[in-house]
């Protein structure tokens, strides 16, 4: 086997050496950090490349070697110049405190770094200068490089240990006094610039910061709370005897699964072909049981091929048919948690989402962190909305009702950024999420309206038998009203005329 030119065996021999010997706190705080900086799975990266890989600035140490990058360098030394004339020491104190700190830098990345320890440090001091001037707002940018530079910041791959920001700040003000409020001051304002959600700054908001390991990470905890356990609660009008009561089918269904009924349904076709009221039995018992066994045989057959349940669109009907079936659409303020379907007034709450030009990054890097580390929250609310969004009138319906703050410049790219966005890379499953869906899609198909619609399709739309018919005898009648007409006269006997002799 050829060795690979890119693994550097002395300095791996030296990194070992040195993590055995060290016996400094940070190296025994490592194993209670877990990595949180992965690359991005190549199955979303071919879906969209550019929304995973930093078009304009390398930060860290994934991308800092590409040759397309090196134009920020300049930026980011001019960064760190102003924040050194700023302090009496130079930066070099920087590199040696985060120097000291390898392990644990190292320990927030899923990737081995062929880096020696004086690179790395340097890496992050002048990245984390860098990064720092720009949240402060000291490094005024274009409009157009500003938005570049924010979604190349919240990138997956491009993230940089809080850790380092911190030991940073702590650097520049001289003191550890009041360096986690700064740092956060500035995360949140960062969060409220990008975020497609409502942020909410909370009172524990330091505690966040400390137990996040990066920028992307404390966004997603923002988003997603750790503490909120959703817990599902059925109506009460949903549970018990009263169940039946309220489906509006129960009665039809006991009248057909009767055994009467179910006997002669099981009779020869010929023999009860002619008895009246048969063909009328057979519709009601299409209504009642058709779309149960269909979405029994959906169910089996999901089960039975993963793989083609991971490239499936999930089933809901889209905003403008439940919008047209009489639910309603209305905007919660709990953001993801807050998701839920109330079937007494048919009204499907959604937390309001800003899309503007940095929406797209922003959720496939959240669903990219979500894949490697966390339940599929964000990816399942993804394709909930990726569900129900299929033309313009899906996302003009939804702006209209302000669950879409719409920063683009038509629905039409609302609607093309959600069908856009790429599916779950394993099998996704949220449980209060889910339950929405079901109930969602039972007070869809139970409504007589959906259900007249689908038999009309299958029986009358879709049937050319049944069309070819209806053809021929219309055009039958009216040969024959012609022909009785020109015998008779219709005309005089409509106007009370006598025919000629």
């Amino acid at each position: 086997m050829l060795p690979n030119p890119s693994f550097d065996e002395h300095r791996w021999v030296i990194h070992i050496r040195k993590a055995l010997d060290n016996e400094d706190d940070d190296l025994q705080q490592e194993s209670h950090i877990y990595a949180s900086i992965f690359n991005v799975p190549k199955t979303l990266v071919l879906t969209s490349p550019e929304s995973y890989v930093p078009q304009l600035v390398a930060l860290g140490p994934y991308h800092h070697s590409r040759p397309e990058l090196y134009q920020m360098e300049r930026y980011k030394l001019s960064a760190a110049q102003r924040s050194q004339k700023n302090i009496p020491l130079k930066l070099h104190n920087l590199v040696h405190q985060l120097s000291r700190a390898e392990h644990r830098l190292r320990a927030c990345y899923h990737k081995f770094l062929n880096l020696n320890g004086d690179t790395l440090a340097w890496m992050m001091a002048v990245d984390s200068c860098f990064l720092l001037d720009f949240l402060e707002g000291k490094s005024g940018q274009e409009p157009g490089l500003h938005d570049t530079l924010l979604r190349d910041i919240l990138m997956l791959e491009n993230q940089v240990p809080l850790f380092s920001l911190k030991k940073t700040l702590e650097f520049l003000s001289g003191s550890a006094d009041g360096a986690d409020d700064r740092l956060y001051a500035m995360a949140i304002g960062l969060c409220r610039d990008v975020s497609p959600f409502v942020i909410v700054q909370e009172s524990d908001g330091v505690d966040q910061i400390n137990r996040s390991t990066h920028l992307l990470e404390f966004l997603y905890n923002l988003i997603v709370p750790r503490s909120s356990e959703i817990t599902l609660e059925l109506d009460e009008d949903e549970q018990g005897p009263n169940k039946a009561r309220a489906d509006p089918f129960s009665l039809m269904k006991r009248l057909v699964s009767s055994k009467p009924v179910s006997f002669i349904l099981t009779l020869p076709w010929k023999i009860i072909s002619n008895l009246p009221g048969i063909i009328m039995l057979k519709q009601v018992e299409y209504l009642c049981f058709c779309q149960e066994t269909r979405d029994e045989n959906n169910n089996n057959n999901n089960n039975n091929d993963n793989s083609h349940l991971l490239m499936e669109e999930i089933t809901i009907p889209s905003v403008t048919q439940l919008s047209n079936a009489g639910i309603e659409f209305a905007k919660t303020d709990s953001g993801i948690p807050g998701i839920n379907f109330n079937r007494k007034t048919a009204t499907f709450h959604l937390p309001a989402f800003s899309v503007d030009v940095n929406t797209e990054v922003v959720m496939r890097n959240l669903v990219a962190y979500e894949a490697s580390s966390r339940p599929l929250i964000c990816t399942r609310y993804t394709e909930l909305m990726n569900g129900i969004i299929d033309s313009e009138e899906d996302a003009r319906i939804l702006r209209e009702k302000r669950i879409i703050l719409n920063y683009l410049k038509s629905d039409q790219e609302v609607a093309d950024l959600w069908n856009g966005m790429s599916r779950s890379i394993r099998m996704t499953k949220v449980g209060f999420l889910d339950k929405v869906i079901e109930d969602v899609n039972d007070y869809y198909n139970g409504r007589w309206k959906v259900r007249i619609g689908k038999l009309m399709r299958r029986y009358v739309f879709g049937s050319w038998q049944l069309i070819t018919f209806l053809a021929a005898a219309m055009l039958l009648f009216f040969v024959s009203l012609q022909s009785f007409c020109s015998l008779l006269g219709c005309a005089r006997l409509l106007l009370g005329r006598p025919a000629d002799v």
